[in-house]
């Protein structure tokens, strides 16, 4: 072996281990999460407990969303696109409404200026984002209009390049429960785990008949649709346990995941209800979620 043979094995050898040990790092936080979403569970804490009743509700509204499915509807490319922005809409207000608004009040609760809360939730809003970008490119998925994304996996089956799709879509949701029932008003909260599992049930709809559209069975495209809603309670306990370790990222939390639920709608959602050229349809969608979520924040909140 040539010496620069060795130097590329050597760095080689250096790089498996940085990544073994940011593995265990990883890894070992993610089980110290767990451990404290199991034990604030256990031990009755009201906030992790409201996290998961909301993302529950929202897993058994996407559940709700796959009957069409089993009852052997159809629905036309024009419907799909409507429903998808109207959940895109109802994800716009509730950033709005739910996340960045409550994200500069807790900012400015904790001492901060107008400035200084609006820097750190614009760097939330950012850094939600980022991560949303960092999974999206990442991790391989596909789309129902748009195809193949992320790295080559040509191990993975088509079914599960779909799965991994629609759980992408559903990490931001979950999220924003769970930081939301994690803060001061539960009200509030209430209202956007409402607003989420009202835009759930038609997702959950979409899901379930274009799986079936692509030509998997029926009971399996159900079945994965119901499947894909049980990642929101998981985010939503651990978004919760998270910000209750301490009250200070409270404002990094609301404002990571809108964030992340912006990246959502512009990167993922609009482009598919516009692919097919229903703009306008999918268009009034959106303002009709828009309108409904607003009014039920500020209804209930």
């Amino acid at each position: 072996m040539t010496t620069l043979e060795l130097l590329f094995a050597r760095a080689g050898r250096r790089r498996s281990w940085r990544r073994m040990i940011g593995f265990c790092i990883v890894t070992a936080g993610l089980a110290f999460l767990v451990l404290q979403a199991i034990e604030a569970v256990a031990t009755g804490d009201a906030r992790v407990r409201g996290a998961l009743l909301g993302g529950s509700l929202a897993a058994l509204a996407t559940a709700l969303g796959t009957l069409p499915v089993l009852l052997s509807h159809q629905f036309s490319q024009r419907s799909f696109d409507s429903m998808l922005g109207f959940g895109a809409g109802v994800m716009l207000a509730a950033t709005s409404f739910s996340l960045v608004i409550p994200a500069l009040d807790a900012a400015q609760t904790q001492g901060f200026g107008a400035w200084g809360a609006g820097g750190i939730v614009g760097a939330g809003v950012l850094l939600g984002a980022a991560l949303l970008l960092a999974i999206d490119r990442l991790v391989p998925h596909e789309h129902f209009i748009k195809g193949h994304e992320g790295p080559k996996a040509v191990k993975l089956k088509r079914v599960w390049l779909f799965v991994l799709a629609i759980a992408l879509h559903n990490l931001p949701e979950g999220l924003a429960i769970g930081v939301a029932f994690a803060g001061s008003d539960p009200v509030a909260a209430t209202a956007l785990a409402t607003g989420i599992s009202i835009q759930d049930v038609p997702e959950g709809m979409v899901v379930a008949l274009a799986l079936r559209g692509v030509g998997y069975g029926r009971l399996l495209s159900a079945g994965l649709g119901v499947a894909s809603g049980l990642v929101e309670p998981a985010m939503a306990v651990l978004g919760a346990t998270v910000v209750t370790l301490t009250a200070s990222l409270l404002p990094w939390g609301l404002a990571l995941a809108a964030g992340a639920m912006l990246f959502v709608i512009s990167h993922e959602i609009i482009p598919e209800s516009h692919r097919q050229g229903h703009e306008a349809f999918a268009t009034g969608g959106l303002m009709l979620g828009f309108v409904v979520m607003m009014v039920l924040d500020t209804a209930l909140g």
